[in-house]
């Protein structure tokens, strides 16, 4: 079904007006599809990954790779979630000139400037590369196993303003696997 507005009144949770490209700490959290738990397990207050885990985990790290001032802080995988800390640095805007053209003895240049990621674009491109991980583990060794709608359409975020938020929220990461029992995002 095509997303109307007069139907569905989905409210934005982002902060109106904020800039969600800008330098800073971001605390995210996307969830799994209805929670259920396909990342692992947790024994003795440990995350036990299973492959799929694992693609997670792996995913996560590899993000620098795709978004150069994007630089990592506390995180954990969950079995139905994940935690992390975004921290987007201001390299600047890079400017791009395409070379001139010459239309009808004018000469025309074209000019792009590529901005900063923002935290959306960069949980959907982490969100979209364990679906794609996953499915290319599906499909070699497990073929008759159907994936399904991975992720929940949104993911939850907080920007992370002072030293003793980034302090409350570090330690609720380092220590969400002690209080998996009681857990909010566990079924």
């Amino acid at each position: 079904m095509k997303y109307a507005p007069n139907i569905h009144h989905r409210k934005s949770i982002r902060l109106r007006g904020y800039d969600y490209s800008s330098a800073g700490m971001y605390f995210i959290t996307p969830c799994v599809q209805n929670r259920i738990c396909i990342f692992g397990e947790i024994q003795n207050g440990e995350i036990i990954l299973n492959q799929f885990g694992q693609i997670e985990y792996d995913q996560w790290y590899l993000l620098p790779e795709r978004f150069p001032n994007v630089d990592f802080d506390e995180f954990i995988v969950m079995p139905n979630h994940v935690h992390g800390i975004i921290i987007l640095r201001n390299d600047g805007a890079t400017l791009v000139v395409a070379q001139n053209e010459t239309v009808d003895n004018d000469i025309r240049a074209t000019v792009k400037v590529a901005t900063n990621p923002t935290i959306g674009d960069i949980v959907g491109a982490y969100k979209s590369l364990v679906v794609h991980h996953c499915l290319e583990y599906i499909k070699p060794n497990c073929p008759e196993k159907r994936l399904g709608k991975l992720w929940q359409r949104n993911y939850w975020e907080h920007i992370i303003r002072t030293d003793n938020d980034y302090k409350r929220i570090a330690d609720y990461i380092k220590n969400n696997l002690k209080k998996w029992n009681n857990d909010k995002l566990r079924l």
